[in-house]
């Protein structure tokens, strides 16, 4: 069979940035499979170029948090509704849902009703709190792509197939040398990278405070500030934070692996930006901060030893977490000087972060699971 004999359209859901960058990489690659291949679906401006047709931007109902999400419902309910009446029409038998679990679970449950296969890229962390949420998975999901290794495991106690392909971060995140690896001059400042998010609402809870313990930071020791611009982030939700204060970090919109390891420190936001700042080896202070009420419940609910993706993967704790009501200028500006003054504690953590690539697994994540798809599609299109 040749590959641009593939019949009807894949549906492709991510609700993310991430979600949208790992699925482009992915897309990219399963376009080398099959050229022919239309898709269309949820995501951003990665997917688009990717050559996904777009039925809506994932911007608009990325949010984190309860009080976040109340106020998107409305736009993800007109969005929910559009991909399903696009699946009718387009007749698609196989779709590729990405992370974005609130969203991508309740649309399973619709795709099955309609026989459509799905499988599900980038696993939603049920591993650490909604745990119930397997039997839906049991249930709705032909096959889970997962990115992190414990993962597979998890999913075989409960009898899901599930296939490490690896994680993208390896092949996106170059080995760059880092500013830790000479020693710094007399009179050099200290370079300090702030990685508040992704999402307007993560940059509203996390910048300000940021902003503040860098302004604390910087009268204990000469500190020159780059704020590192997320790729889907508007710059007006950076300039309502920054409106407030008299610093003014450089703003980086491009290169900003490179920025990030020519920074001695990172304080950055819970997400997968922190692995991204962990390949690079760069030194960092994790901050996470939602809504009261999205805290209170997660506080009940979640039941792991660590919050950071790093802390998880590694298995023990290797960057301070500042979560909540911990997470406050003092104590972000104290954390960041505590490190900035122990050589031996950047030496450690530096060593430690060089384990993770080998944590994570192989290059080639995106073609390992474009070929999962690819599989899939062919099986598909054989049995009709």
């Amino acid at each position: 069979m040749q590959s641009n004999q593939i019949e009807g359209d894949l549906l492709v859901v991510a609700g993310e940035a991430s979600g949208d960058l790992h699925g482009a990489r992915l897309m990219t690659e399963l376009q080398q499979m099959a050229p022919g291949l239309r898709s269309f679906g949820l995501g951003g401006r990665e997917l688009e170029a990717a050559g996904t047709e777009l039925i809506a931007d994932s911007s608009e109902i990325s949010v984190v948090g309860i009080s976040e999400v109340i106020r998107v419902l409305p736009r993800a309910r007109e969005i929910f509704h559009q991909i399903l009446q696009e699946v009718d029409r387009r007749q698609t038998r196989i779709a590729l849902l990405i992370d974005f679990p609130d969203f991508n679970l309740r649309l399973a449950k619709a795709l099955d009703r309609r026989g459509v296969k799905v499988l599900y890229y980038i696993s939603p962390q049920i591993w650490a709190w909604r745990r119930g949420r397997v039997r839906t998975i049991a249930r709705l999901i032909d096959r889970m792509l997962v990115i992190l290794p414990f993962e597979v495991d998890f999913y075989h106690r409960h009898g899901i197939e599930a296939v490490h392909v690896g994680h993208p971060l390896i092949d996106e995140v170059p080995q760059i040398p880092q500013r830790w690896d000479q020693e710094p001059a007399a009179d050099e400042p200290y370079v300090i990278a702030l990685l508040p998010g992704s999402r307007s609402s993560e940059i509203a809870a996390n910048l300000p405070v940021m902003l503040a313990a860098a302004e604390r930071l910087k009268t204990r020791y000469p500190c020159e500030f780059r704020l590192i611009k997320a790729p889907t982030v508007a710059e007006k939700a950076l300039d309502a934070a920054l409106s407030g204060f008299s610093l003014e970090p450089e703003l980086v919109r491009e290169n900003r692996f490179e920025a990030i390891a020519a920074s001695h420190l990172a304080i950055c936001a819970s997400g997968t930006a922190t692995l991204e700042v962990g390949l690079l080896r760069t030194p960092m202070v994790m901050v996470y901060r939602v809504s009261p009420w999205t805290f209170l419940l997660g506080r009940l609910l979640v039941r792991l030893p660590h919050i950071a993706l790093v802390n998880l993967v590694l298995d023990r704790r290797v960057i301070p977490e500042l979560i909540q009501y911990d997470a406050t200028p003092e104590s972000i500006a104290d954390t960041a000087a505590e490190i900035l003054a122990d050589r031996d504690r950047i030496r450690s953590m530096r060593e430690d972060l060089a384990d993770l690539r080998v944590r994570l697994g192989d290059s080639g994540a995106s073609c390992r699971a474009a070929t999962r798809v690819w599989q899939e599609l062919q099986r598909r299109q054989e049995a009709s």
